[in-house]
């Protein structure tokens, strides 16, 4: 029942910004970590940025300086800021959380669909 629903995504000329924004909803008694991978066609999906409840983050090497994830612990959502942006950063962005759902004894990671970024040079 728990779901996450991924929004922002769209097309950019190279070196513009978009912010993606991450909702979740269901059943959730606790939100975990979060973060944000991306995958391309014909590549393995790769992480993008991830962060805690405490706020610490961690960024892949090819974003790190343009990228800024942020999550709001009351509403459960998470955003990334995505600036500079690059052709090569085109690609499904989907947004996961380990969630506690109602009921359930542990956490476990939950995905969003995904939502396309296209960046144009």
């Amino acid at each position: 029942q728990v779901q996450l629903v991924e929004s922002g995504g769209g097309l950019v000329q190279a070196g513009g910004s978009l912010r993606l924004s991450c909702a979740t909803s269901g059943s959730i008694v606790s939100v975990n970590d979060m973060g944000w991978y991306r995958q391309a066609p014909g590549r393995q999906r790769e992480l993008v940025a991830t962060i805690t409840r405490d706020g610490t983050t961690n960024y892949a090497d090819s974003v790190k300086g343009r990228f800024t994830v942020a999550r709001d612990n009351a509403k459960n959502t998470v955003a990334l800021q995505m600036d500079s942006l690059k052709p090569e950063d085109t690609a499904v962005y989907l947004c996961s959380a380990e969630i506690l759902q109602r009921w359930h004894l542990t956490p476990r990671a939950y995905w969003g669909r995904g939502t396309q970024v296209t960046v144009s040079s």
